[in-house]
Parts: structure tokens; C-alpha cells; sequence
């Protein structure tokens, strides 16, 4: 108890600094890629002009799989909570940092 009483900035600061790092990195890895590359463009371009080409294709009819929509929005809860998790990290993080450099001393 002594230890952490003597050396409680360093612990808050490590811990508030760690929790920061951690936070914007996971927020930032995990987040959607919304910009489309110029390759899958380029792909998408090439196989219209294949399929305009060979002519007529038929139409494949698809079977709509239930646990599609169920999976789906599971997917999306679960990014939801991601989001949260990481912005909670960095909230508590910044306020560890914050409380380190507030705190007076007792010497």
C-alpha cells in the first residue's frame, strides 16, 4: 500500500496514458473502411464490360438465408459496443491523466 501511495502519479499517468493509446488505436483498427480503392473500382469496371460483352446474363435467382439478417445485425450491436468500449477507454484514460497532474501532494 506504501508503494502505491509513494509512486501514485507515475501509476496514474502510466495507466491514463495506456488506456489513451489503447483507446484510439482499437477505435481506429476497427473502424469500417468507407473509402473504396481505385483496384476494386477498376475490378467492379472490368467485370460490367465482361458481363455487357458475353451479352444477356440469366438471372440466378438467390434463396434468402434467414440467420442472414439475425448475423447482421449482430454484427452491427457488436461494432456498436466496440465504439463504446473504446470510447470509454479513452474517457477514463484522459480523466486517470487528468486526476495525475491535478493531484497535490501530501509531502
Amino acid at each position: 500500500m506504501e508503494y502505491f501511495k509513494k509512486h501514485q502519479k507515475i501509476i496514474f499517468r502510466s495507466i491514463g496514458a495506456l488506456l489513451l493509446v489503447i483507446g484510439f488505436v482499437v477505435n481506429f483498427w476497427t473502424r469500417p473502411q468507407e473509402a473504396v480503392s481505385l483496384n476494386s473500382v477498376a475490378a467492379a469496371n472490368v467485370a460490367r464490360m465482361e458481363a455487357s460483352v458475353a451479352g444477356v446474363a440469366p438471372q440466378s435467382v438467390k434463396k434468402v438465408n434467414p440467420a442472414h439478417h439475425i448475423s447482421k445485425a449482430l454484427k452491427a450491436t457488436r461494432e456498436k459496443q466496440m465504439r463504446y468500449l473504446t470510447i470509454f477507454a479513452m474517457i477514463i484514460g484522459g480523466l486517470f491523466l487528468l486526476y495525475s497532474f491535478l493531484k497535490k501532494d501530501d509531502a
